[in-house]
């Protein structure tokens, strides 16, 4: 059920009986027609740009429209009145009958309610996390996991087919220095003293993977040249770290579907395909392209090369895709990468990066409208930097990284799902600042504790009218009398809670997660607005003394809280909290 989409049907309706009545001309889109809530409560419940969208294709003033059409929305008894404002917008307000019937709906449906059909199980693949296999997660790459894996959510709650995805970095360089780093390790292991040069990795965490060697090789590789054990090690040691990182996702709540390699590319003709598929497109030439202005990137040569002619597809320069020397650059690999993921037959592709890769966007925009020939959608959100504080100061760096902080810290300190919801409050490409100690505060300034509270409180209070011998079920709740649901206050609450399957769409369309914690903390706020005005106003409280019926009817507004915010919990990666300790 989604209330707003039914009111548009019935503004829709009021058009067409207009262009039946000539007051609109034929042909008219409806497309950019809206019913969204009003900017102000103050002004209804709902407001449409009906007549301003459709003025200047029609000739007619907006305000004439929205004349016209007023009185055939009053006809609808959902509606208890339609109010032209300003140059011809057009405010509604609904009937008190229709916010009681909202609560036996959403009972009804329960953790159905607000599930869209929006995606019709079109096929996506959201790509996130993807961090070099040489080292544990830091605070980073748990922005990136927490908001790739919340979207993956979302995504799934609003109909559509997804796949979580994690590409292994595992072709470059950075995995034969994790391969040097753990053979240092190895001969530590048999108490060998070594020095840790600039270019490797010191962490303690590769400690472990350096005595899981000894233990496997013995003293096989002691005193033998790198080309014995090079390669040996790398698998050794990407195993070993991709074990870790699943552990650590894990710890976080995230689970990927599918594992890429890039080393799989090398080697397979992967690589090859793909560029030939641009070539065979009239996309690859040979040329050399113009010094850049400002810092020198590192994939440009004053010389030929091998070139995507990726402004043909929006990019500001073309990219070079292989050296002159005939290696491919590093954006081949991910041109192939992508080109596998069109071939798998995705309808739609997202991107999570850190905020480092913000050049990066525009060219592989390009790669996958050139590959998919624009028919495959191509989505980049980035991911802004996380700055840690404890007691007022920058929180340290891990002693078990040695380089900086992991996502086990973080977890360490507030736990998995206070991590998950603080990193949802800030939209992703804003910075965040998180505190530890602010996000364990009980108080309203903390969103975490905010919302929780207020589904505690509802559980709350189902357990003590359980226990005062009245029936709150869903069943029993859902044939609840709500004719007595009057108050402002309440209607306030059901107004939040009809806002709940529109706002799942239109999270899901913008591929932003964060807007489902916001609205959590909007509608916990109504819900803890009505609790305190049950302390002043005795027939508002959900308990009503000697009066179990009445008491039913309060409580379903409270068990229909409840259920959304279960719901948009769910999304986010959080257990909702039946009590607060």
């Amino acid at each position: 059920m989604n209330l707003f989409h039914d009111i548009r049907l019935l503004v829709v309706h009021a058009l067409d009986q207009m262009v039946a009545a000539d007051q609109l001309p034929q042909g008219l889109s409806y497309a950019n027609v809206t019913v969204e809530p009003p900017r102000d409560p103050l002004h209804g419940d709902m407001a449409t740009n009906a007549a301003m969208v459709l003025a200047k294709p029609s000739g007619q003033s907006p305000r004439a429209i929205a004349e016209a059409l007023a009185p055939l929305l009053r006809a609808d008894p959902r509606i208890a009145g339609a109010d032209v404002a300003g140059p011809g917008f057009l405010n509604l307000s609904l009937c008190t009958s229709v916010w009681q019937g909202l609560v036996g709906q959403v009972l009804e449906n329960g953790a159905a309610y607000g599930r869209s059909d929006l995606g019709n199980k079109r096929s996506v693949n959201v790509e996130f996390v993807s961090a070099n296999p040489t080292g544990p997660l830091h605070v980073g790459h748990t922005r990136g996991a927490v908001f790739g894996d919340a979207l993956a959510n979302l995504l799934d709650y609003a109909g559509f087919d997804v796949t979580r995805e994690y590409y292994i970095n595992d072709g470059g360089a950075q995995v034969d220095v994790l391969a040097r780093s753990v053979y240092l390790r190895y001969l530590e292991a048999h108490g060998q003293e070594v020095a840790f040069e600039d270019g490797t990795y010191p962490g303690d965490y590769l400690v472990p993977v350096g005595q899981a060697l000894k233990d496997k090789v013995g003293d096989a590789y002691l005193e033998q040249p790198e080309d014995i054990w090079l390669a040996e090690i790398r698998a050794f040691a990407t195993q070993a770290m991709m074990q870790l990182i699943k552990d650590d996702l894990a710890a976080l709540g995230v689970t990927m579907d599918s594992f890429f390699s890039e080393k799989s590319l090398y080697g397979t003709g992967k690589i090859e395909a793909a560029i030939e598929s641009l070539r065979a497109k009239g996309l690859i030439y040979e040329g050399v392209l113009e010094p850049p202005k400002g810092k020198t990137p590192e994939d440009w040569e004053p010389r030929k090369q091998t070139l995507f002619k990726s402004t043909e597809h929006g990019d500001d320069v073309d990219r070079p895709v292989m050296k002159s020397d005939g290696s491919w650059t590093y954006f081949a690999p991910d041109i192939a990468y992508h080109y596998d993921k069109v071939m798998r037959g995705y309808d739609q592709l997202i991107d999570v990066f850190g905020a480092d890769h913000g050049g990066y966007v525009k060219r592989m925009k390009a790669a996958v409208s050139a590959l998919s020939d624009a028919q495959t959608g191509f989505d980049v959100k980035l991911t802004q930097l996380v700055k840690l504080y404890k007691d007022g100061a920058p929180f340290k760096m891990s002693k078990r990284a040695g380089t900086f902080v992991t996502l086990r810290d973080v977890i360490d300190q507030v736990g998995a799902e206070v991590a998950r919801f603080v990193m949802l409050t800030r939209k992703n490409d804003a910075p965040l600042d998180f505190d530890f100690d602010k996000v364990l505060e009980q108080s309203r300034e903390n969103p975490v504790f905010y919302v929780q509270y207020a589904h505690a409180r509802v559980c709350s209070v189902l357990r003590r009218a359980t226990a005062a011998g009245i029936a709150v079920d869903d069943a029993t709740l859902l044939r609840a009398n709500l004719s007595g649901m009057e108050h402002p206050s309440e209607l306030s609450v059901a107004r939040k809670i009809d806002e709940w399957p529109r706002l799942v769409e239109v999270a899901a369309k913008g591929n932003e997660p964060h807007r489902v914690a916001f609205y959590l903390y909007e509608l916990s706020s109504d819900l803890h607005s009505l609790w305190n005005k049950g302390n002043e106003v005795e027939a508002l409280r959900f308990l009503q003394e000697d009066n179990p019926a009445a008491s039913q009817s309060k409580i379903a507004l409270a068990r229909a809280v409840a259920v959304v915010i279960s719901a948009g919990l769910g999304i986010l990666g959080v257990n909702p909290a039946e009590e607060m300790r």
